[in-house]
């Protein structure tokens, strides 16, 4: 009998896993903070460039003349010479460059790391690069982190990371500069990475096969309620600092997950723990009220693990190594990238569609419940289906915001709305549909490149929009074309709902093409 057969035996989803949710699904609220408080602590507020004796502005002027929130204007970074106020600029007048600093508007932010640092004009790019720096923290840390994790568990990993997360975010609060705020929001990068595929991880691996899309979507929902619940937080605090630690201090009652988190029976057997795993399934078995019996404990549990056999070793080569295979990898691929760099170009860009950040921020917060709960329904029904028209929904979305003029604030944000609904249900759907189209003996690498591949996608999001400078329109269409072209991809791609699943690549290419076949 495998684990899943012990699973069904003792509960798949009983008690000892819902209060088991509940510890994994905790920490996912201060997930969504970490991920995306950059909406707030780097938001660009509208400001005036002083003139080179440092005079500031009156104190009675309306910086809503010179910008709105995130859109450069010329009196942003540019100082009349010879003539005095906004008016010389719109005139046309002569300007220098700014010298005096610059005078920002405190009508939304007390402050952001751009009016504490001057991250506008010529260092506008920092701020930017600051959010993919922090990008390519998950990506490192999807790497390091989940090796570590098969090497000593589950377990100690996610409490590590929470640790990290807390220490080095409280720490960010304090930063006495840039670039010692970014080294420590990319070593919370790290850990935020830690945390979610571990956590993930353990339940899947607690989780019967029946229960485990259900319980993935759970884990999804208190990260759609730490996005809305963000939007309060920050409303409430208007000054970075206090911002971040605020999101950051709160981790520390995570101490107790040292007496509470379990660490995977299913890891444990695999390293030949037995007596640990043991426990734990007894544990788990009672608690769900499916004692097990001592017979039973010790035939079951012990022979849990197939018998060792010697077995081909696959690799990551094997991916691209046969036609088919390498053209649904290079596919799959793509999607996890497109899916991902749109995701977090919306979610990290919320000011640009001219509406109340905050108000954008739980729209766009509360759009993640229904988009993750329709994938329940359309999934049984058809995975290729389901990718191929809510790329498309969601791309089709954002390009039209193109064409929509900016006096139309309301309809933009529909629109972006829209566009963040369509692809937020195709990056769940992705997390399935991946698994099933890799072959059993290659399914992890598939899965690991695939999750790259993504956190490649987070890293050029907040890039993306430094395109502004050759058009402002440019970020938005790239957000609209990418998850149009991975819709149309997805037409080559096999339907795998209620399919079984290949376990090797004979079975993806056929019986009649050899799996030697030279690249």
């Amino acid at each position: 009998m495998n684990f899943d057969g012990v699973l069904c035996f003792i509960g798949g989803f009983g008690k000892f896993q819902k209060i088991l949710f509940v510890w994994i699904c905790l920490p996912q609220i201060f997930l969504a903070f970490h991920m995306l408080v950059s909406v707030f602590t780097g938001a660009v507020p509208p400001h005036l460039c002083r003139s080179s004796g440092g005079a500031l502005a009156p104190a009675d002027f309306n910086f809503s003349h010179v910008a709105t929130v995130g859109v450069r204007h010329d009196g942003s970074c540019a100082v009349p010479l010879n003539h005095s106020g906004a008016a010389a600029l719109a005139d046309g007048h002569r300007t220098g460059t700014c010298q005096g600093g610059w005078e920002y508007s405190t009508e939304t932010f007390q402050s952001t790391t751009v009016t504490e640092w001057d991250l506008v004009c010529d260092s506008a790019s920092m701020n930017n690069m600051g959010s993919s720096v922090y990008m390519f923290g998950l990506l490192v840390g999807a790497v390091v982190y989940g090796s570590l994790a098969d090497k000593y568990g589950r377990r100690i990993i996610i409490l590590v990371n929470l640790a990290i997360q807390t220490v080095f975010g409280v720490g960010a609060a304090f930063a006495p500069n840039f670039y010692v705020y970014i080294a420590l929001r990319f070593v919370v990068g790290t850990s935020i990475s830690g945390v979610i595929m571990n956590a993930f991880v353990l339940g899947t691996e607690w989780t019967g096969p029946k229960q485990r899309m259900l319980a993935g979507i759970i884990t999804d929902y208190f990260f759609g309620f730490g996005y809305i619940l963000l939007a309060g937080v920050a409303y409430l605090i208007r000054d970075w600092r206090k911002l971040q630690l605020a999101i950051s201090a709160p981790g520390f009652l995570f101490i107790s997950y040292i007496w509470v988190l379990p660490e995977s029976a299913r890891w444990l057997m695999a390293n030949d723990r037995k007596e640990e795993a043991c426990e734990l399934i007894c544990t788990a078995a009672q608690m769900n009220g499916r004692p097990l019996t001592k017979d039973l404990e010790m035939c079951q549990v012990h022979n849990v693990e197939e018998k060792t056999v010697v077995k081909k070793k696959y690799s990551f080569i094997d991916l691209v190594r046969t036609p088919t295979m390498r053209k649904q990898s290079f596919i799959v691929f793509y999607i996890w990238f497109a899916n991902v760099l749109v995701y977090y170009g919306l979610s990290l860009n919320i000011s640009d569609f001219g509406m109340n950040i905050y108000l954008t921020q739980m729209i766009f917060g509360l759009v993640e419940m229904p988009a993750r709960t329709i994938t329940l329904f359309t999934l049984n029904r058809s995975r290729k289906l389901s990718q191929l028209a809510f790329m498309a929904v969601g791309g089709s979305a954002c390009l039209l915001t193109i064409f929509i003029p900016n006096e139309l604030s309301v309809v933009k944000t529909v629109l972006a709305m829209i566009g963040k609904f369509g692809i937020t249900a195709s990056l769940s759907i992705i997390y399935v549909y991946s698994a099933e189209v890799f072959p059993t003996v290659i399914r992890q690498n598939g899965i690991g490149i695939g999750s790259m591949c993504a956190r490649t996608g987070g890293v050029l999001a907040p890039m993306m929009y430094l395109l502004r400078g050759i058009s402002p329109q440019a970020p938005m269409v790239l957000c609209g074309l990418f998850p149009l072209l991975g819709s149309a991809l997805t037409l080559l791609l096999p339907e795998t709902a209620n399919r079984p699943l290949p376990d090797t690549i004979e079975d993806v290419e056929g019986p009649e093409l050899s799996v030697t076949v030279p690249l």
